[in-house]
């Protein structure tokens, strides 16, 4: 069986974090199979679809590098061909006009309700002749659902599933006004793009009997069907926004790689051994639903800081510096020059082992490129005082003086300021702490000779001499 799959959601809102792995394990199945991977945007609810939710949606999965095969399908397009399949159920005997009024079906939900069961709609109309409603009524058309027996679905995630159809009523394929129902369009639509397999929530498993009953009344080949747990927040219960960011845009503003947020989801209820990192290359080689479990999965933003700290980590520093870049700008409120952008490429090496996000990079990086003066910490000040002052002065004239251009590297710098102090009979945290200060505006900072370095002759003297002045000016 060639596999096509199809990711298809509603836009009525940012693409959340447990639509992004339906898609993705889609994806993975489609990649994995050598199968098609199509994408449909179920925009049929004009009054909630909006075309900010759809982008949303595209932008996501691009920045997610979940690639769809074929056009994007708009279902709002299709509502023609929803029409025309419910006037063949009609005309075949396997769907009717229902004549009731919203004041009857209130009646059957207030007896239901009374009778302690869930509502479900009685068949008035499911044998009444049509010429005998009520002049003018606008009528729905209700699937004639199998009434004996049960709907059983061979989930390849769920194992067996079934359901009595005594519990299923005849539900609405068509409103009145000419528009299909959800479960009604979805199966139309699976059809005619040739999906074989439908992988997506589980709370979707009670929409699966109703369409397989549409699936038999027309006669159509019926999908297989895998339905995985939902994803819980780190509490247990079901992901909402008490939980924290949801959509996949709120990740990527807090500073997550997307190949870190494909893996961290692969592993949200999907297993391969005791693997942790996994590659796009390994998870398509590997993926299958066989390994989906059946239990929900918990989101834990610990792990997925960690992980994405190993994404960080591994992503070569000209790859890095572009994706922190849009960060350090926004820290720092305007573009970044050519200088300050080779500064932060010579910094990489010092920064990436430290930092969980790309945000904590910025923030991290933000002395490096800041304009002179540099901002200074309250307590950094202190450190500056007279004395602490004066001996920056003497280091920065003998380092003007003796080392060029050339020497300006690391190891050089660390045995110029130790021989420095020795000469003056200083303590070398006599003048690391002070030049650190001056030149970070901090207390804290990686190897100073390094910081020296990566900012080089230029700066760094300027940033001593702005120090020195600090409380003259």
């Amino acid at each position: 069986m060639a596999v096509t799959v199809r990711f298809a959601p509603s836009p009525t809102g940012f693409l959340h974090i447990g639509g992004a792995r339906t898609a993705l394990f889609n994806w993975l199945y489609a990649r994995h199979h050598k199968g098609a991977f199509r994408l449909r945007i179920e925009d049929t609810d004009r009054a909630r679809s909006t075309p900010e939710a759809m982008a949303a949606i595209v932008d996501g999965l691009k920045w997610l590098g979940l690639d769809w095969d074929g056009d994007v399908v708009y279902q709002s397009k299709n509502l023609g061909r929803h029409a025309e399949v419910a006037r063949r159920l009609l005309a075949e005997g396997h769907a009717y006009y229902c004549f009731c009024t919203p004041e009857e079906l209130e009646q059957m939900r207030l007896k239901a309700l009374k009778e302690g069961r869930s509502m479900r709609y009685d068949g008035t109309w499911r044998d009444r002749d049509p010429r005998t409603a009520p002049p003018g009524a606008k009528p729905v058309i209700r699937l004639k659902a199998e009434q004996d027996g049960d709907t059983v679905v061979d989930d390849l995630v769920q194992g067996t599933v079934r359901v009595s159809n005594q519990q299923l009523d005849d539900l609405i394929i068509l409103r009145a006004d000419g528009t299909p129902t959800y479960n009604f369009s979805v199966v139309i639509d699976d059809h005619d793009m040739a999906i074989s397999h439908v992988i997506r929530g589980d709370d979707h498993l009670t929409n699966t009997f109703r369409q397989v009953q549409i699936y038999r009344a027309l006669g159509w080949t019926i999908p297989r069907f895998a339905h995985i747990p939902l994803i819980h927040g780190p509490d247990g219960q079901k992901m909402s926004k008490r939980h924290g960011a949801l959509g996949v845009q709120e990740y990527r503003r807090m500073g997550y790689l997307p190949a870190a947020l494909r893996n961290y989801l692969l592993r949200l209820g999907w297993s391969h051994g005791d693997d942790e990192i996994i590659s796009t290359a390994e998870a398509i080689r590997w993926f299958d639903l066989d390994a989906v479990g059946r239990a929900a999965a918990r989101f834990d933003f610990a792990k997925l800081a960690n992980l994405n700290a190993h994404y960080i980590r591994a992503t070569p520093d000209d790859e890095l510096v572009s994706l922190a870049l849009p960060f350090c700008e926004e820290k720092l409120g305007r573009t970044l020059d050519a200088a300050r952008r080779e500064r932060l490429l010579k910094a990489m090496p010092d920064l990436k082992p430290r930092a969980k996000t790309l945000v904590e990079l910025a923030e991290r990086a933000r002395f490096y490129v800041a304009e002179r003066p540099i901002a200074l910490e309250p307590e950094v000040k202190k450190l500056l005082d007279e004395t602490a002052r004066a001996r920056l002065r003497d280091l920065q004239a003998a380092l003007n003086l003796s080392v060029n251009g050339p020497q300006w590297n690391a190891p050089h710098l660390e045995r110029f300021v130790k021989a420095y102090c020795e000469t003056a009979r200083l303590k070398l945290g006599d003048v690391a702490q002070p030049l650190r200060a001056a030149l970070t505006g901090a207390k804290a900072s990686p190897g100073i000779f390094e910081v020296m370095a990566v900012l080089g002759r230029a700066e760094s003297l300027a940033r001593l001499a702005d120090a020195v002045t600090l409380k003259e000016s």
